[in-house]
């Protein structure tokens, strides 16, 4: 288990959809991890004062953003909080495969980017 508790940043634009799913995520990974699920952030525009406020550990972004957008909102992060750990989860998963496969994709990745 980690020392301290991870504070995470999400980007959704649907914020209740990115606090259960987020909140599914933290409970299955409790044993290992303890992350705070801190704010989320519905527009683009927001994100780097979010960022400045909350100075988070973790940034996720959610699948509805393309990947130009979650590549500029990835930057945003980088440029706010260095040494911020990023994470973009494939646009459009949400729509194909439902919220159970984007918990278990962000439990899939989670080990290897808190580990990098």
């Amino acid at each position: 288990m980690t020392d301290q508790p991870l504070k995470l940043v999400t980007v959704n634009t649907a914020p209740e959809r990115a606090k259960r799913l987020i909140g599914r995520v933290v409970e299955d990974v409790k044993v290992q991890y303890t992350i705070v699920h801190a704010a989320n952030v519905e527009r683009i525009e927001d994100v780097r004062s979010t960022l400045e406020k909350e100075q988070p550990d973790l940034l996720f972004t959610a699948s509805m953003w393309t990947p130009e957008q979650a590549q500029e909102i990835v930057i945003i992060a980088q440029d706010t909080v260095p040494g911020i750990k990023t994470f973009s989860i494939p646009y459009g998963l949400q729509v194909e495969k439902g919220p159970d496969a984007i918990v278990e994709y962000i439990e899939a990745h989670l080990p290897s980017l808190l580990a990098a």
